[in-house]
């Protein structure tokens, strides 16, 4: 999984499952000027020559796509089925356009279950009079994955008392919403150049790292850079940026990253 291809990361969300700012509250987060500090729900966009992989199907999706200005999704990872990760499937119907061939999605059995139940009207086989997505559902394990020409490695984390999965992709990981990471997980994030770590807050969380655990993460694995995301309204971007180490950054919407080889 270390071999080098030119590879970019796209942010298209940074924030937590409520986004930032957060419905009715004037934090100084919430009303903070900086563009930063502005949050949709996390999800990422991996793009690989003309192929896009999108990670998590967020309730921000249509306007993620648009501000992203992203014309073709070749295939979807799920991390795991909460409603911030998911709620947005239906707007993978454009994507469709053009393209014969249904997309692609991959989850645990668990997550396509979910997605399943939670969109029963794009799997149950009736013939709709509306548009619904053309998608095709996957079941990843624990091997690695070739996606759309992409080696992907499926990497489990705990979230709370639940597994979800990030993923590892060549030299760069993405994991979003953990609080643990099993040892056996740690071991396949060796030797990366970029890693995406879930930081919600200072403030301990049950079912996510904080800043202070993931900047131990970061100092475990020593990856040659590190972004964190999926940050509350209690991160003040440029302030908690500033007492960061410098190959720690706090990631924000639309920030794009070009991954150099493992």
């Amino acid at each position: 999984m270390g071999n080098a291809w030119p590879l970019r990361i796209t942010v298209l969300g940074s924030g937590t499952s409520t986004g930032v700012p957060t419905i009715g509250c004037d934090c100084e987060v919430c009303t903070s000027p900086d563009p930063r500090d502005k949050r949709l729900r996390p999800s990422v966009l991996v793009t690989c020559g003309d192929r896009n992989l999108l990670v998590d199907t967020t309730p921000d999706l249509r306007y993620q796509m648009l501000r992203a200005a992203v014309r073709r999704v070749d295939a979807v990872l799920y991390t795991h089925a909460h409603a911030d990760h998911v709620m947005g499937l239906d707007d993978l119907r454009p994507f469709n356009h053009g393209r014969t061939e249904p997309i692609p999605i991959y989850g645990s059995a668990e997550t396509i279950e979910s997605v399943r139940r939670c969109f029963s009207y794009v799997f149950n086989g009736v013939k709709s009079e509306s548009s619904i997505p053309r998608i095709a559902p996957f079941v990843f394990g624990g091997a690695p994955l070739e996606v759309c020409g992409v080696p992907v490695l499926p990497v489990p984390v705990k979230h709370g008392r639940a597994t979800i999965h990030g993923f590892r992709f060549g030299p760069a990981a993405y994991l979003t919403d953990h609080s643990d990471i099993p040892p056996e997980s740690l071991e396949l994030l060796r030797g990366l150049d970029v890693i995406f770590l879930d930081a919600l807050r200072f403030r301990p969380h049950p079912t996510h790292s904080t800043i202070e655990r993931s900047l131990a993460t970061v100092e475990q694995l020593a990856p040659r850079r590190a972004f964190f995301t999926h940050m509350c309204h209690e991160v003040l971007h440029e302030r908690v940026e500033s007492t960061l180490p410098p190959h720690v950054r706090l990631a924000y919407d639309g920030l794009r990253i070009d991954v150099e080889g493992g």
